[in-house]
């Protein structure tokens, strides 16, 4: 291999937890990288329910933290999936100099300078109630202005999220997913938070994966657009493949290469 061994943060999508990269995190440690693959609030193995997470902030604090507690000069390769795009890009605003390269794997890229749900209201359009088949919707939160929460349902996971992965995979998904609110009314999601300085200053390569029945590969497309410079879970699907070309990216923007 060129350049060294990496540091990779590893972020999950809504639902999910660290348990997630379990394939790609094996990969990456076997070729010698160290790897931290964390919960995000309410998520994964973490106490308290994802419907009490009080904010976006909240939710997203374990790896705020993890990255504010880098040793100095040192710098991460961070790897977001899915709805996990949102917190790895609020970590590039607040810390871009401890980034060496964000990787947006199938996931939601703001667009510095918008709020960070314009990127989820678009990615929402033309889906009705019936594309998320059984998975389940609620609400929580101030009645008066509530939240929305989700859970992904095992059908809809079999079909539009985990089609390509292999079955015992989906068996532990379907295991393993808890309720996310989606933080809509949120004030840093709705703020102006991301800003073209540092957010928009930190390398950054997008993953597009062409069988994505959930985010279609032309609004992964469109997101990469927005910021110049396989199924839903190609952790599972593609775990080597996906192991591998992050591996390739982590050398490419190694520290002084």
């Amino acid at each position: 291999m060129e350049g060294g061994k990496n540091h990779f943060v590893l972020i999950h999508g809504v639902c999910h937890g660290a348990w997630s990269w379990y394939r790609v995190a094996t990969a990456l440690e076997a070729a010698g990288h160290r790897v931290t693959a964390m919960d995000m609030a309410g998520c994964g193995a973490s106490p308290g329910r994802g419907e009490e997470v009080a904010s976006f902030e909240e939710y997203s604090r374990p790896l705020l933290d993890a990255v504010a507690a880098l040793p100095e000069g040192e710098k991460a390769v961070l790897v977001a999936h899915s709805f996990g795009g949102q917190s790895l890009s609020l970590a590039m605003e607040r810390h871009p100099e401890k980034v060496s390269v964000a990787v947006f794997v199938t996931a939601t890229m703001p667009a510095a300078g918008k709020p960070m749900t314009y990127a989820f209201k678009q990615l929402s359009q033309g889906k009705g109630p019936d594309f998320f088949m059984d998975c389940t919707l609620g609400s929580t939160g101030d009645p008066r202005n509530p939240d929305k929460t989700f859970l992904f349902g095992p059908k809809y996971m079999a079909r539009r999220v985990y089609q390509l992965s292999p079955p015992e995979d989906l068996t532990l998904g379907i295991a393993m997913v808890r309720p996310s609110r989606r933080f809509l009314n949120d004030d840093t999601m709705n703020g102006d938070v991301l800003t073209s300085a540092r957010y928009g200053g930190v390398r950054r390569v997008y993953v597009v994966a062409e069988d994505d029945e959930w985010k279609p590969a032309e609004m992964q497309r469109l997101m990469a657009s927005w910021n110049p410079g396989t199924d839903h879970m190609p952790m599972f699907s593609k775990s080597r493949e996906l192991s591998e070309l992050l591996m390739v990216i982590a050398n490419k923007y190694y520290p002084g290469s």
